[in-house]
């Protein structure tokens, strides 16, 4: 009986907070997005893919972004078009040997998403 009274004394003025973890992680990424969005992100969000491709730019001369992925595989022309589209990349030049090949670089916009998230 002394084991619940020293229980209940202890307990006096605590409050439990009961958080469902996925809510809270959900809401604190969202948090991060709207901060984002504040530095002129427009509409949507970078997905991963997109990230992961601009933030290889960050690290190479003139922001160039790559044109394979790490696994040696052509980068989805699908995310090199939306950073174009969303202005996060822009066409740096024309590679003669491979006209289909695009080759670009980061603009300012793709550094600040690219660092932010």
């Amino acid at each position: 009986m002394s084991g619940e009274g020293s229980f209940a004394e202890s307990s006096k003025g605590d409050v439990t907070v009961l958080v469902n973890r996925d809510f809270a992680r959900l809401r604190a990424r969202s948090f991060d997005l709207s901060s984002i969005n504040d530095n002129g992100l427009r509409d949507e969000a970078p997905t991963l893919s997109e990230i992961l491709y601009l933030r290889r730019g960050l690290t190479q001369p003139g922001g160039k972004l790559p044109l394979f992925d790490l696994d040696g595989q052509d980068v989805d022309v699908v995310i090199v078009k939306n950073c174009l589209t969303r202005g996060w990349a822009k066409p740096w030049f024309s590679n003669p040997l491979k006209p289909d090949w695009m080759v670009c670089k980061l603009t300012e916009l793709g550094r600040q998403v690219a660092s932010a998230t």
